[in-house]
C-alpha cells in the first residue's frame, strides 16, 4: 500500500508541472478580482495532475483491487467529474451544467457501481430505518453536497488539497481498522497524488487545483466515505460527517449566513471560514495551518467516536456541536451580530 501511495506521489510531482503549461495553453487561469486572494494571473486546472496521477497508479495496482470491471463505476465516475471541472476550469460553465454532471457521475457510482445507504439502524431502538425509494436520491444527495463542501473551501493556497488529504487519511485509517482494504489502498493514492500536487500548491502556490480537482476530491471523499460506513448504525453514519466536519461546517454556515443576510443562497461571498480568519488577522500560511488543524481534530474525533459507546458518542457530538458554534460566532462566520450563544452566556464577542 505504501508503494501506491510513493508511486503516486511521485507521478504527481512529475505531471503537475506539464499540466500547469497545459493550463495556460488551454486558457484554464484564474484571474485576480475583488474575491480572490491572490494578484497574479494563476494556472488552474492542477487536479488533473491529481487525477491522472491516480489513475496511472490505479492502473499500476490493480491486480489488488480485484477485477477491473468491478471498479469501473468509480473511475467512469470520476472521469465525468473531472472532465465537467476541465471544462469549467477552461469555460467557466454555469451553475445548471456543472450540478448536472455532478448528479451524472453520482448515477453512474450508484446505479451501476450499486453504492446505496439503504438503512441505519437507531440507537435506542431495536428496528432499522429503511430509506426505500429514498436510499438513492440520500446517497446522490451525499455525494453532490459533499463534491460542492470541498470546492466551497478551495479559496487559499494548498487548503482544498491539505483538508482533503487530512480526510482521506482518517478514512484509510478507520478503513485499515475494519480491514476493508479497497478503502484504504484507494484513499492512500488519492493521499499521494494530492500530497505531490501540494509541492507546487502549498502557499506560494504555483498553480491551482481548480474545479477539476476540488470536484474529483470531493467525488473520491464522498465514494469512499460511504464505501466503508453504509448499512450501519446512526452513530457510524456520523462518522463521515465528522470526518468532513471543516468543509461541511463552511458550507452550512455558508447557507446560513445567506439567509441571516437575506441573499440568494447561491450567492458568491468572501466570508468563508478562511475569508474571516484573514480578517482577524492571520496570514494566508497560518490560516491554512490553522484549518489544517482544525480538520485533524475532527479527524482524531471521527476515530474516536467510532470505538465510543451510544452515549459516549451522543456526548461528543454535542460537545463538537457546541464548540464549533461558539467559534463561529467568534469569527463571525455569519455576520458580526449572529451571537445567540455567546448573548446567551452573557459572553461579549471581542475582535
Amino acid at each position: 500500500m505504501l508503494g501506491a501511495l510513493l508511486v503516486a506521489f511521485l507521478l504527481s510531482i512529475f505531471l503537475t508541472p506539464f499540466v500547469a503549461k497545459l493550463a495556460f495553453k488551454l486558457g484554464a487561469t484564474d484571474k485576480p478580482n475583488e474575491r480572490k486572494v491572490h494578484s497574479k494571473i494563476m494556472p488552474r486546472m492542477g487536479g488533473l495532475a491529481i487525477f491522472l496521477s491516480f489513475f496511472i497508479t490505479f492502473l499500476l495496482f490493480m491486480d489488488d483491487f480485484g477485477s477491473f470491471g468491478e471498479q469501473l463505476p468509480l473511475l467512469v465516475g470520476a472521469l465525468v467529474i473531472i472532465l465537467i471541472g476541465m471544462a469549467d476550469d477552461i469555460f467557466e460553465l454555469r451553475a445548471a451544467p456543472k450540478f448536472l454532471g455532478q448528479v451524472l457521475a453520482a448515477l453512474i457510482i450508484v446505479l451501476w457501481g450499486g453504492l446505496e445507504v439503504e438503512f441505519i439502524n437507531l440507537p435506542f431502538f431495536t428496528d432499522t430505518l429503511e430509506f426505500g425509494v429514498l436510499s438513492i436520491p440520500i446517497t446522490i444527495l451525499w455525494i453532490v453536497s459533499i463534491i460542492n463542501a470541498i470546492n466551497l473551501i478551495d479559496g487559499l493556497d494548498g487548503l482544498a488539497g491539505g483538508v482533503s488529504t487530512i480526510a482521506l487519511v482518517t478514512i484509510a485509517t478507520m478503513a485499515l481498522i475494519k480491514g476493508d482494504l479497497f478503502v484504504a489502498m484507494v484513499a492512500l493514492i488519492v493521499i499521494g497524488s494530492t500530497l505531490g500536487f501540494l509541492k507546487y500548491n502549498f502557499h506560494p502556490a504555483k498553480i491551482f487545483m481548480g474545479d477539476t480537482g476540488a470536484l474529483f476530491l470531493g467525488y473520491i471523499i464522498a465514494v469512499l466515505s460511504l464505501q466503508g460506513f453504509k448499512n450501519v448504525t446512526m452513530i457510524s453514519l456520523i462518522v463521515p460527517i465528522i470526518i468532513l466536519g471543516v468543509p461541511i461546517s463552511d458550507t452550512f454556515f455558508a447557507i446560513i449566513r445567506r439567509v441571516v443576510n437575506k441573499q440568494p443562497i447561491s450567492a458568491a461571498d468572501k466570508s468563508h471560514l478562511h475569508h474571516c480568519l484573514i480578517n482577524l488577522g492571520f496570514t494566508h500560511k497560518q490560516t491554512v495551518l490553522l484549518i489544517y488543524a482544525l480538520a485533524a481534530c475532527f479527524g482524531l474525533a471521527a476515530i474516536i467516536f467510532q470505538f465510543a459507546t451510544v452515549w459516549g458518542a451522543l456526548f461528543l457530538v454535542t460537545g463538537l456541536l457546541l464548540i464549533i458554534e461558539i467559534f463561529v460566532e467568534k469569527i463571525g462566520l455569519v455576520n458580526s451580530n449572529y451571537q445567540p450563544l455567546l448573548k446567551m452566556l452573557n459572553f461579549k464577542n471581542k475582535p
